[in-house]
């Protein structure tokens, strides 16, 4: 367990390190429109066209009580299913736990791009969960997933139709 939050951390850090360095280059004008088309080439997300209301931190918490990982652990001790185990439900569960943390604690003008940043991290973060344990994240909780993300990106004033022509946010990068 301390092995995987170890890792999680470690990638959180590597990405807010990269969010800091792609986020200085822009600022000093030259490499701007060079990151803004390398960035919308990846997914082809046009920021400027996303809606971006402010962040609901009531409906953000409120999104906790939609988590699945209880009723997976539930499911995992039931139908006796190992990769389940309470070390691998805290993991994932601990990826939108600091999703939503960290999207409390933007300003209120906070763009949508760095919103949809957050997002990133935590969807690339699933992926790692995913290919770790790949037998983890089958139909049912990927559509639980997909729902929890699409839940959160409304509550931080995203719309997820606006993503992955019109599939959610976590279709921009999930590998499951």
């Amino acid at each position: 367990m301390k092995r995987i939050l170890l890792l999680l951390l470690l990638f959180k850090v590597v990405m807010f390190a990269f969010y800091l360095l792609s986020k200085s280059k822009s600022s000093d004008g030259n490499d701007s429109k060079e990151n803004d088309q390398n960035e919308n080439k990846d997914h082809d997300i046009d920021f400027a066209q996303l809606s971006n209301h402010p962040v609901s931190v009531s409906n953000l918490e409120k999104c906790r009580t939609s988590f699945p990982f209880s009723r997976w652990r539930q499911n995992g001790i039931e139908y006796d299913m190992e990769d389940y185990t309470q070390e691998n439900c805290e993991a994932i569960e601990l990826i939108f736990d600091e999703l939503i943390a960290d999207l409390k604690i933007l300003p209120t003008d906070a763009t949508a791009e760095d919103k949809v940043l957050l997002f990133k991290y935590a969807v690339i973060s699933t992926n790692a969960m995913s290919e770790r344990v790949p037998g983890l994240i089958e139909t049912g909780e990927r559509e639980d997933l997909c729902e929890l993300f699409d839940q959160i990106s409304i509550a931080a004033g995203l719309e997820p139709k606006e993503f992955a022509d019109g599939e959610g946010i976590a279709s921009e990068w999930r590998e499951w």
